[in-house]
């Protein structure tokens, strides 16, 4: 059987919370090795990393401020944070998620970014907060996991100030044209998170990764509860669905699906610097 990690679900949340063993269960006889699961604000931190302390070497947790969860009193939401973080500050090479006391660790910041979609009403505040998070990730050596939505061109010009020290990250949930994929590619250790939005009829991203992204630079993703692929469009999206995806992939890149599986779980173990 094929292996795979989905490296974004948010399987804290409380859509799963009547059946979460269930779909672990699923999501293991998919073929999944490992869920990364991402935080969007300090309750959901905590939360993660707790979930993931009873499921160790298959559920990895991250810490971060999501940019819709951004208001007036971040800096405060953000030094709690920091507290989370600070057992892993200076991490170095070979990441186990786990200390020396057995406590689970980050293994990345996220999901962090910026998204000007609905409103701008907390834009200066957007700015300041991922730009902080930036800050952690060279200083912890975590990785970043972004999210961004209408707002590119403000994301990557605050990347750009900190490009020769950014150890990597993952873009996530592309979606974006030729031209927004090499921009984000411009910056060579970070990849692009792939999801069910591959599978969507009208969808442009088949094209756009055939031309524009070579297949080591992308890792696999679900966003679940969101963005279910096809023929599961429409329900909640779960981690076991990503074979949808690893099949599409395999189709856009004229290649097997076990190689779109090897190739994806390669890159999502080099750019988390993590070993499953």
């Amino acid at each position: 059987m094929m292996q795979f990690i989905d490296t974004h679900t948010h399987l804290d949340g409380e859509e799963f919370g009547p059946d979460r063993e269930e779909v672990m269960d699923r999501a293991r006889k998919a073929g999944a090795k490992a869920l990364f699961l991402p935080a969007i604000d300090l309750a959901s931190s905590r939360n993660i990393l707790s979930l993931c302390q009873q499921y160790p070497g298959f559920l990895f947790p991250m810490v971060g401020l999501h940019p819709e969860e951004v208001r007036a009193d971040y800096q405060d939401v953000l030094a709690a944070m920091a507290l989370l973080l600070s057992s892993n500050s200076g991490k170095d090479g070979g990441s186990s998620s786990q200390d020396e006391a057995g406590g689970i660790l980050p293994i990345a910041i996220g999901e962090v970014g910026l998204d000007f979609y609905w409103s701008r009403e907390f834009e200066q505040e957007q700015l300041a907060s991922f730009e902080e998070q930036v800050r952690w990730s060279v200083e912890t050596r975590l990785p970043l996991m972004i999210h961004c939505r209408k707002a590119q061109n403000e994301l990557v010009h605050i990347l750009k100030r900190y490009r020769d020290n950014l150890p990597g990250g993952v873009f996530h949930c592309f979606t974006g044209n030729e031209k927004e994929a090499a921009e984000l590619l411009d910056f060579d250790r970070f990849v692009l998170g792939i999801g069910g939005v591959l599978t969507f009829k009208k969808s442009k991203l088949p094209e756009t990764l055939a031309a524009a992204v070579p297949l080591n630079r992308i890792v696999l993703e679900t966003d679940s509860p969101y963005m279910a692929p096809v023929p599961m469009r429409g329900q909640r999206n779960e981690s076991s669905y990503i074979p949808y995806i690893i099949h599409r992939l395999a189709e856009v890149y004229h290649v097997s699906e076990e190689e779109i599986a090897e190739q994806t779980t390669c890159t999502a173990e080099r750019i988390f610097d993590i070993k499953i």
